[in-house]
């Protein structure tokens, strides 16, 4: 215990007496200023802090210069979005997240259940609230409408989210090319790749160049297909498999087989002596067949689905292939294709099937004549978790109308309403015109009624079909029905009007051709051209009664100059109630803020308490003053009547 204390001490004492070479902590800086711990009076407190208050707002504290030095410096944001009309840059997926999240989802579900003007009402609410849909949201809600063939709806939806601010990425303008391909705008769908390529933040995708290709192919314009791609090259994209199928596909549909067999040499070469990818042997195939070479098709054949194959079969490349088999006498070969395909089919690990698939055999059947077989296989598609679209039906509706199976073609019709895929203006025109052929005209005209109840626009050449249909039948009164639903929605022609006003005249209803003509030169007079009114005049001459005609138009042209000269007076009228309220206002000595001394307001007091009727004259006419400037600032007089008060009180200022 006591060797303890004495270790203990003299170590204390060794500390005590050992220099200390600790380095001092550097002065603080001279901005900073030194706090106190005690001040000797509350005032002195307070003048230290009114001084350390001041030094920071003049010297800022050692924080922010630190995170001055971390962060960079933020540029000027008015020299970025200096230009309106700039184009917005795109969202990242990072945005879409929280409440917009939850709006995704929300959408997402109204698409689920077919509800797509719903969804699409609901993404257009919800720009104007405090949570604001992403692009991402937009084009969930315009693939769905294009996947239904709704472009109209499609279009209208894109321009109202452009001019909302939302920044398109590249999946909206790739939907909307497919949009314009769909509808067979080629010009439209390459002027805007043209603005895209020009004017848009980012580069086109491989995805578009297989849409434009694609619809180049579709709409027979190869040639400018093939300038596509060889721009695509330039612009650094490698040779794509899918864009040589389409451009080899469009050749042999042209019955070029050299065309093919350049194309595929080109991108073997690109592709260092070898081609991995199926989808250009059916095309290939397909070229074989054009030269008369059926051994080196079948071999080729043998090459892409082969038990050793080492080609790269995807479902379409599947679909290409059972589509040159069954085109070109192998229908057998492709029904065995199709089976193994059936079997292989194990989504979602490996998916070999798809609805192509099903649409390549639906018409094989049909070549052949066997169109229950081809109903068969169409129903079949829900097995395999395939959805046909419109497109599917309207190809087996107009086979099986073409081969006077009308009775088929409308359950399929009646399919379409179960399991909600919604028709189209083709679907309606099919029936409608097999029903014509079938001598059933009550059912045509209902088809047609119910294309323009759904919202539907028909174009002239179905509406006169429908109307020559009608006619030939005896149903004039119908047809005039119908002309008059149409006359509003439809720039009809000349032809289009005599048509209907000669099957008039020839049951002689006269008196509705002029009521056809009354409401011509009164909703749209450059529609009744010249040559249209020496047609009714020759017609009405035979009955005696084209004085009507000249009559009818000098009464419209009567009644014009009437309304136009009311309107006239209506503006004199208005413009004199603003002279007299402008003159009223001036006379009144309470508009410039005038006050009388006290001696003439003494004698104006008595002189009111002896006239009452004039102390309550001058109120109403001040009211009447009121009113009329009021009717003159509505009527657009109101610029007038400042004016001259402006001018009135200068010249009061003035004297």
């Amino acid at each position: 215990m006591a060797l303890s204390k004495h270790t203990f001490f003299t170590h204390h004492l060794k500390t005590l007496t050992k220099p200390n070479y600790l380095r001092r902590p550097p002065p603080p800086p001279s901005f900073i200023s030194l706090r106190l711990l005690s001040f000797a009076t509350p005032e002195e407190a307070a003048a230290e802090r009114r001084k350390r208050k001041r030094r920071l707002r003049i010297e800022p504290p050692l924080s922010s210069l630190r995170q001055q030095q971390h962060q960079p410096r933020p540029t000027n944001p008015s020299s970025n979005n200096n230009n309106p009309n700039a184009p917005k840059i795109p969202e990242t997926v990072s945005a879409l997240s929280g409440n917009r999240l939850n709006l995704h989802n929300k959408i997402l579900k109204l698409i689920r259940e077919n509800d797509l003007d719903e969804a699409a009402l609901y993404t257009r609410h919800s720009v104007y609230s405090n949570c604001r849909p992403t692009i991402f949201t937009c084009n969930a809600v315009m693939a769905a409408q294009l996947r239904q063939s709704r472009y109209s709806d499609l279009l209208s939806l894109h321009r109202f989210i452009t001019q909302a601010g939302i920044g398109a990425n590249i999946v909206t303008h790739n939907l909307i090319l497919t949009a314009y391909m769909d509808c067979r705008k080629t010009d439209m769908a390459m002027e805007h790749y043209k603005q895209l390529i020009n004017n848009a933040p980012f580069n086109p995708s491989p995805t578009t160049y297989r849409i434009l290709i694609k619809g180049l192919v579709d709409n027979n314009k190869i040639d400018k297909g093939v300038e596509l791609k060889e721009e695509m090259l330039s612009k650094g994209f490698s040779a794509d498999p899918i864009v040589y199928s389409y451009l080899m596909s469009g050749q042999a549909k042209g019955l070029n087989a050299d065309g093919v067999f350049e194309l595929y040499e080109e991108l073997k070469e690109k592709l260092g002596g070898n081609v991995s990818d199926g989808v250009v042997y059916g095309s290939l195939m397909k070229g074989y067949f054009l030269r008369g070479m059926e051994k080196a098709a079948m071999e080729c054949y043998e090459e892409a689905v082969g038990e050793n194959s080492k080609i790269k079969m995807s479902a379409v490349a599947f679909n290409y292939v059972l589509d040159a088999l069954s085109k070109n006498g192998k229908f057998d070969e492709a029904l065995k294709l199709f089976e193994r395909m059936l079997n292989e089919h194990n989504p979602p690990k490996r998916l070999v099937v798809n609805l192509g698939s099903f649409n390549v055999m639906v018409d094989g059947y049909c070549a052949l004549g066997r169109f229950k077989d081809a109903i068969n296989v169409f129903n079949s598609m829900g097995e395999k978790r395939c959805r046909p679209d419109t497109l599917s039906y309207n190809n087996l509706i107009e086979q099986l109308c073409k081969n006077d199976s009308l009775g088929d073609a409308e359950e399929l019709y009646m399919d379409m309403g179960e399991k909600g895929v919604s028709p189209d203006e083709f679907t309606f025109v099919l029936l409608m015109d097999t029903c014509f052929k079938e001598t059933r005209p009550d059912d045509a005209a209902a088809y047609f009624k119910t294309t323009v109840e759904s919202k539907l626009r028909p174009n002239l050449g179905v509406y006169n079909r429908l109307v020559d249909g009608l006619v030939k039948v005896g149903k004039v009164d119908e047809a005039k029905s119908f002309f008059d639903l149409m006359m509003g929605k439809l720039r009809m022609n000349d032809d289009s009007y005599k048509f209907m006003m000669n099957a008039l005249f020839e049951i002689g209803q006269h008196d509705e051709v002029l009521k056809i003509v009354d409401r011509m030169l009164r909703e749209d007079p450059a529609d009744f051209s010249d040559e249209l009114q020496e047609f009714i005049r020759e017609a009405l001459k035979k009955e005696g009664r084209d004085e009507e005609l000249t009559k009818l138009m000098d009464d419209i042209e009567r009644e014009k100059k009437e309304a136009v000269a009311r309107e006239a007076e209506a503006a004199e009228r208005a413009k004199a109630s603003a002279r007299a309220a402008v003159s009223s206002l001036i006379n009144s000595p309470k508009l410039f803020g005038n006050k009388e001394p006290e001696e003439q307001s003494t004698t104006a007091g008595e002189t009111v308490n002896t006239n009452d009727d004039d102390k309550q004259a001058v109120p109403e006419e001040e009211a009447s003053a009121q009113e009329n400037a009021i009717e003159a600032s509505s009527a657009g007089e109101g610029a007038v009547a400042e004016n001259m008060v402006a001018t009135e009180a200068r010249s009061d200022s003035a004297l």
